[in-house]
């Protein structure tokens, strides 16, 4: 085995250590809310997460191919452009996740490439035109859109309540039962979403070593055109999930309980439209932030109590993560790819 593929190697293990991490770092988007409302105990709810992390993971790729060739070309990446990105994403997921704050995964990643590559490029070989339209535009619409529509469907829910008049007891059961199934939505949303940033960062390494000609892989491992290998698909999916069932309690505590307490109908409404969200994003390929939307539902469901209800200086710090996210993430990718480039 060449110097070459034992990198390109590295590189694949390291893509999935993060999406693993990915894992056990964004659980908390699928369940934080079922849990601290009760519904399903943490155990059997990041059991059932990981399972639909699965599921969602492998059922498109069209994130997977904004990430693998809409940021940069494969003629300016090199195994190390791609493994300081998968540092730098994964030093900022480790950081956040200790402190416990629900910073976003996705983001990260794409603030890592984006660093490596010009660091190691240059400014004009990085797609800023993609970054501000798949990422930075998103940014801002997809909290507003995710609370505006969890506002609503808050609403409605209360009026559709109002409206039978049925029994404080019935109200409870049919609260907790929706809310099984609107996390176990959420839960397929995040794997359809946020699997395929590592099915795109492996698919753009395999891209780059080919295009470099050191030496041909297996048909069954190559990208072919523009699409992703069926077993990049099956690795990220399985080591998603895995993360998901690993845990993320930090975290879990902070969306659950920090921003606002939620009753099982607001949970319900809240990832109702988080899940919503994000299946749209998916299907236009865009690289979006779990985090940031269900973040944005809970405060969404909360403001229809009372805007004093939501917690917002927990929010404000949270926020305050979400903007330092791709600077930071890239400024460690920065430095990375400076150090790998000189041992490769």
């Amino acid at each position: 085995m060449g110097e070459g593929l034992l990198v390109l190697v590295l590189v694949l293990v390291v893509a999935l250590v993060f999406d693993f991490i990915n894992g056990f770092h964004d659980a908390a988007n699928a369940i934080a809310t079922v849990v601290s409302t009760g519904v399903l105990p943490i155990r059997t709810a990041v059991l059932i997460a990981g399972v639909l992390n699965f599921a969602g993971a492998i059922v498109g790729t069209a994130v997977a191919k904004t990430i693998a060739s809409g940021f940069a070309d494969a003629a300016d990446v090199t195994q190390a452009v791609v493994l300081a990105a998968l540092i730098g994403a994964s030093a900022w997921n480790l950081i956040t996740w200790w402190y416990g704050i629900p910073s976003s995964s996705s983001h990260a990643l794409i603030g890592g490439l984006c660093g490596a590559v010009v660091a190691h490029a240059g400014v004009s070989h990085f797609n800023w035109a993609t970054l501000a339209k798949k990422v930075l535009l998103p940014l801002v619409v997809s909290p507003l859109f995710g609370f505006v529509l969890a506002f609503v469907v808050m609403l409605l829910a209360l009026w559709a309540i109002k409206a039978t008049r049925p029994r404080p007891r019935g109200v409870q059961r049919g609260s907790r039962a929706l809310q099984l199934v609107s996390a176990s939505a959420m839960a397929f949303a995040h794997g359809s979403n946020d699997a395929q940033k590592s099915m795109g960062i492996m698919t753009l390494a395999l891209t780059a070593y080919v295009a470099t000609g050191a030496s041909a892989l297996p048909a069954w491992t190559a990208p072919q055109g523009n699409e992703v290998p069926t077993w990049v698909v099956l690795s990220c999916a399985g080591a998603i999930a895995l993360g998901t069932m690993a845990g993320g309690e930090r975290i879990i505590k902070t969306m659950g309980t920090k921003i606002i307490k939620i009753s099982p109908l607001q949970g319900f409404a809240a990832e109702t439209s988080g899940a919503s969200t994000i299946l749209i994003a998916s299907q236009f390929g865009i690289p979006l932030s779990t985090t940031h939307c269900i973040n944005a539902c809970i405060m969404g469901v909360g403001a229809v109590r009372r805007l004093s209800a939501v917690r917002w200086g927990v929010a404000g710090s949270i926020v305050i993560a979400w903007v330092l996210t791709i600077p930071a993430a890239g400024v460690i990718a920065g430095g990375a790819v400076l150090v790998l480039d000189l041992v490769f």
